[in-house]
């Protein structure tokens, strides 16, 4: 796969120590990644060293290249803006594509003397008007509804004038839902200015609608116009109570994007919030199908994003750390002609507006992985509090348990996307360890299963990236010692129990870690602890029935420990060796017809 390593390690080795953009390219010449360095020798070197230890996205891009070119620039900012026109042009199969989720929505304003305001996904009514588009259905559809509440419009299937008179007024009109069009009562002249002022609400927002209503209704005072006046100011108090309980407002009347990024399964859901004059006016979501360092996808998104010809607000929000943050300002500065502020809230408005970005990143993951919000959020929760390299998708558990010397048996258990993964349970009886000695049973539990690895068993082929153990410091140091003899480099960390052998914190083999506050990553390790506890218990419980029931047979004259053995794998209960022939004992045992007789009684009379 990687036979072209060592030319590449040597022609990266040969690249100048200055800044550029580099293209990777397969067999077949095709471009496939592009990038900006500060240092192209740096950067590029960085691909082709320790490349097993690359994330899941580096490595399937380092396996397929063939080749790759560079572009040497005077300044770190040439290389960022020559990388963002050569993706462009080029749309790079391992950079990140700008995927949306979903079509565009319009604002359809229907044609005629009482023209309605309606949802639409296409432009396909030579005889409306439309608005838009816009990327977020769900925005769109609660604008008109808001809007056709606030301005009393009419949502009937009915047109008018032809529909005038032909029924009495629907309950939205009694309860001043509608203006009631279908009286006939209201001119095409009248309903077009109210149509004129709901249009301006939708463009503007409500800050503005509410200064123009409020200077007609003045106007229309003086005229002495007093009912429409009164009109005025219904609209006015419903736009201001709107504004007042609509929970997408922000506290104040700020210009900005807010991004937010969630991964899980190898998949990533970027989503984008956008406010303008305080008000939600849209939401985006992307998906990326690698999974890589959350910091270079912030970067890379916001590149492609905004290179793509959206607006600049003067904010953008980040739910966490991104690279080249500077960089991206001058860059974006120089594109939109105003300064633009990059900056992750810790607190205030700020952290509220990113914090609902990011619930609407994991929400629409959660529906792409088949997962709850809930679970991708602990992973992620899990990620940061311990600091790994990646969200822990394969998670395995391991527990001990023991009843006398004889019977002692380890459990291990696999969560896979934070859900239990049968297929990776696995049981194992301790087999080296004298006494009782709980850290010398985990030891080998763990050697044995990494040898397994090692040796290229199948059924232990999958290295997990988290390793959490029943116990505490102790637990976690004895293992390490393992891990560390084998040369296996996997995230450890031990769960410890209270008085009341419930949950209480994460130890790293050093101090603990508490999880209490966060109660979906208290849920998910209880689980994981209780579970693992459960499947260790029962295969020792049912180890001891076996062991119980060997000794038992052993009783009979010329059955050993090997015969019963064999005798119990065959019949694995009471009720099948009861039913078992004289000649079919005789066959599994491999014992003659007076032992076979023998042991026959026995059971028939014992068991």
């Amino acid at each position: 796969m990687f036979e072209r390593l060592d030319f590449l390690r040597d022609k990266a080795n040969h690249l100048p120590l200055c800044p550029g953009v580099y293209q990777m390219k397969n067999k077949s010449g095709e471009i496939i990644y592009i990038g900006k360095a500060k240092v192209l020798k740096n950067r590029v070197t960085s691909y082709f060293h320790a490349v097993e230890a690359h994330n899941p996205k580096t490595y399937k891009l380092v396996s397929n290249i063939h080749d790759f070119d560079f572009i040497v620039t005077e300044t770190e900012l040439d290389a960022l803006v020559l990388e963002a026109s050569l993706i462009k042009l080029h749309s790079p199969k391992y950079n990140i594509l700008l995927k949306d989720d979903k079509g565009f929505s319009y604002i359809r304003i229907t044609g005629g003397d009482y023209p309605k305001i309606m949802h639409s996904f296409n432009k396909d009514d030579p005889f409306s008007t439309y608005i838009g588009p816009f990327t977020s259905g769900y925005t769109v559809k609660q604008t008109i509804e808001e809007c056709n509440r606030i301005f009393m419009l009419p949502t009937c299937k009915k047109v008018f004038p032809r529909d005038f008179f032909k029924e009495r007024p629907c309950l939205n009109h009694h309860i001043k839902r509608c203006m009631g069009v279908c009286q006939g009562k209201i001119s095409p002249e009248e309903y077009k200015k109210t149509i004129t002022e709901a249009l301006s609400f939708i463009k503007s927002g409500s800050k503005e609608s509410v200064e123009y209503l409020t200077r007609e209704m003045n106007d229309a005072a003086e005229n002495l116009d007093f009912e429409r006046a009164a009109i005025l100011r219904d609209r006015i108090n419903a736009i201001t109570r709107s504004a007042k309980t609509q929970s997408i407002q922000a506290q104040r009347d700020i210009d900005c994007d807010v991004f937010a990024v969630s991964q899980n399964t190898g998949l990533t859901s970027i989503a984008v919030v956008k406010y303008r004059g305080g008000k939600l006016i849209d939401k985006e979501n992307f998906f990326v199908g690698d999974e890589c360092e959350n910091e270079l996808i912030r970067s890379e998104f916001l590149l492609q994003y905004y290179s793509n010809g959206k607006e600049i607000p003067k904010n953008i929000y980040l739910d966490g750390d991104s690279e080249d943050n500077s960089l991206l300002e001058e860059y974006f500065r120089g594109i939109c002609g105003h300064k633009v502020t990059i900056t992750v809230p810790k607190r205030g408005e700020g952290l509220v507006l990113t914090t609902l970005a990011k619930s609407n990143a994991d929400e629409y993951l959660s529906l792409k992985v088949g997962r709850t919000s809930r679970e991708i959020t602990a992973l992620q929760d899990l990620q940061k509090l311990l600091g790994l390299p990646k969200t822990p998708v394969l998670i395995e558990s391991y527990d001990i348990s023991n009843m006398g010397e004889q019977t002692r048996v380890a459990g291990m258990i696999t969560y896979k996307n934070g859900r239990p993964y049968k297929a990776g349970y696995r049981k194992f009886s301790i087999k080296d360890v004298v006494g009782v000695d709980d850290y010398g049973c985990m030891q080998e539990v763990i050697r044995r299963r990494f040898t397994h690895y090692l040796d290229g068993d199948e059924s232990f082929s999958e290295m997990p990236d988290l390793i959490l153990l029943d116990g505490g410091k102790g637990h976690v140091n004895a293992v390490k010692e393992v891990l560390d003899e084998m040369g296996i480099e996997v995230s450890l960390f031990g769960l410890v129990k209270d008085d009341k052998h419930r949950t209480r914190a994460i130890s790293d083999g050093g101090g603990e870690i508490q999880i209490n506050s966060n109660k979906s990553l208290f849920k998910l390790l209880t689980e994981i602890q209780d579970e693992v506890h459960r499947f260790s218990i029962d295969y020792q419980r049912k180890k001891h029935k076996q062991s119980q029931y060997e000794l038992e047979l052993t009783r009979v004259k010329g059955i050993g420990e090997k015969k019963a053995l064999a005798l119990l794998k065959k019949y694995k209960t009471k009720q099948a060796i009861r039913e078992a022939s004289v000649e079919e004992l005789m066959e599994t045992a491999k014992i003659n017809r007076e032992t076979a007789e023998n042991l026959h009684l026995y059971i028939q009379e014992i068991f």
